[in-house]
């Protein structure tokens, strides 16, 4: 049987120090991941963690990477996809959106993010 198995971390909420404008990086922000990783299980029904990706192991990524402040959400995707890659071989793909839930844009109401997705060579 050849099947695909998603895990999936949603509207999960932490605060960064990301952002171009000036005082981000003092201020900080809130911001909203979600990320969905693809792989191929090797036995079904799965039965123990080991045979799955765990999802605190996913979520410990995502929250140190957010410690680490950077200008642009596109580098923050982009390397929290990648290290997932890199630490998992089961992996097969990974998407990832990142949202800034306050933005410092005058007049606006709402939020901007971006997503990225990679898929293994």
């Amino acid at each position: 049987m050849n099947a695909e198995m998603q895990i999936h971390l949603q509207k999960v909420r932490l605060f960064g120090y990301h952002g171009l404008n000036a005082g981000e990086e003092i201020a900080g922000g809130e911001f909203e991941i979600n990320l969905t990783t693809h792989y191929l299980p090797d036995k079904l029904p799965i039965l123990n963690i080991q045979d799955t990706l765990d999802y605190t192991s996913l979520f410990a990524i995502v929250k140190n990477r957010m410690k680490k402040p950077v200008f642009l959400l596109e580098t923050l995707a982009s390397e929290i996809a990648s290290e997932i890659i890199a630490k998992f071989s089961v992996v097969t793909e990974v998407e990832i959106s990142i949202y800034k839930l306050h933005p410092p844009i005058e007049n606006f109401e709402g939020s901007v993010g971006v997503t990225f997705k990679v898929k293994r060579n």
